[in-house]
């Protein structure tokens, strides 16, 4: 099978290190699965992945892509547990900006045909970093409460959609106004503009609840004033930092209230987790997702020869959503 691939042969701007090449992938042995690429997205870590910045460098050349869907087209003899023709997940280190490749079948996962393909491109990392922040750090009982920054991202609606299907309620901080209405049509219950007086807000706004979970993507003063809604005890998870400051830790927050600060990165999570851990997480997602209440926006799509406007239009402030490769 012959098969497009973007590559960098070294590390730093997108526009300036990436080419479109053309490789010939060989047959599957042993428990490779031949694999068509049918979408894929761009995601923050991958322009990091070029820029050589991200938490991983990998050997050069090499072709981005942290997650999409495929086709299975061919089987390895020792690939169990797939058909040609199904649908899969293709997971961090499979390099996805690609027309096709070779996976390894034990890391795939096979999905429902009935899921859009453009919204299965998008299930492996943020409805997972999602559901992982929602669920491993504190127990939220039915009604609980948990805030979040950043609430426009992948991460970000993805947490409101799994928190509204499972009965907990969301404090959502943006940082413009015309993102209020988006996310309360996506199911967040609070929907508040970033001010010095957040905490004020917040306790108004949720009737003073006691708030024992934040999920912070931003750090700086943002995080600060998110840490200060947090009741005793509670647990901030740091899982990005869009605003590239450090992540503000006073020592009120700790001595007073005992506050846990707390590190999400997903691909550490895949390293570790067993396929039992997996596939009782997309036991959860694909349900939710086939009945559509998984759904990201989409700001646009483009063919992988398009890669200079895709790289271009995903780079970009006031998105609408993610943008996509359509191979």
């Amino acid at each position: 099978m012959n098969a497009k691939t973007i590559v960098f042969d070294h590390f730093g701007p997108p526009l300036d290190v990436l080419a479109l090449r053309e490789l010939t992938l060989p047959d599957p042995d042993g428990d490779k699965v031949l694999v068509q690429i049918l979408k894929a997205p761009i995601n923050p870590a991958d322009i990091n992945f070029i820029e050589g910045t991200y938490g991983i460098r990998p050997p050069l050349p090499a072709t981005p892509g942290s997650e999409g869907v495929g086709l299975v087209r061919a089987l390895g003899p020792e690939a169990g547990g797939f058909q040609e023709g199904d649908h899969v997940l293709l997971p961090h280190g499979t390099h996805t900006w690609s027309t096709g490749c070779l996976a390894e079948a034990p890391k795939l996962v096979a999905i429902p045909k009935s899921i859009p393909t453009e919204q299965a491109a998008m299930l492996w990392i943020n409805p997972a970093t999602a559901w992982r922040m929602l669920h491993d750090f504190v127990s939220l009982e039915e009604g609980d409460w948990f805030i979040q920054n950043a609430a426009n991202s992948g991460v970000g609606t993805a947490a409101i959609q799994i928190a509204r299907e499972l009965g907990w309620k969301s404090v959502n901080v943006v940082r413009r106004p015309e993102l209020v209405d988006e996310l309360l049509s996506h199911g967040a219950d609070v929907v508040l503009v970033d001010s010095p007086d957040l905490p004020a807000q917040v306790k108004e706004a949720t009737g003073d609840a006691k708030i024992r979970l934040a999920l912070n993507a931003v750090g700086g003063d943002n995080a600060a004033r998110v840490t200060k809604c947090l009741a005793f005890g509670g647990t901030i998870v740091t899982y990005g930092a869009m605003a590239r400051q450090p992540l503000k830790v006073s020592n009120a927050a700790l001595i007073f209230k005992d506050i846990r600060f707390r590190g999400m990165w997903i691909t550490k999570w895949y390293e570790s987790a067993t396929r039992a851990d997996i596939d009782a997480m997309f036991g959860e997602l694909l349900p939710m997702a086939e009945k559509g209440l998984l759904e990201a926006p989409i700001d646009a799509e483009f063919l992988l020869e398009d890669w200079p406007q895709a790289i271009k239009r995903a780079t970009q402030g006031a998105r609408k959503g993610k943008v996509l490769f359509r191979m």
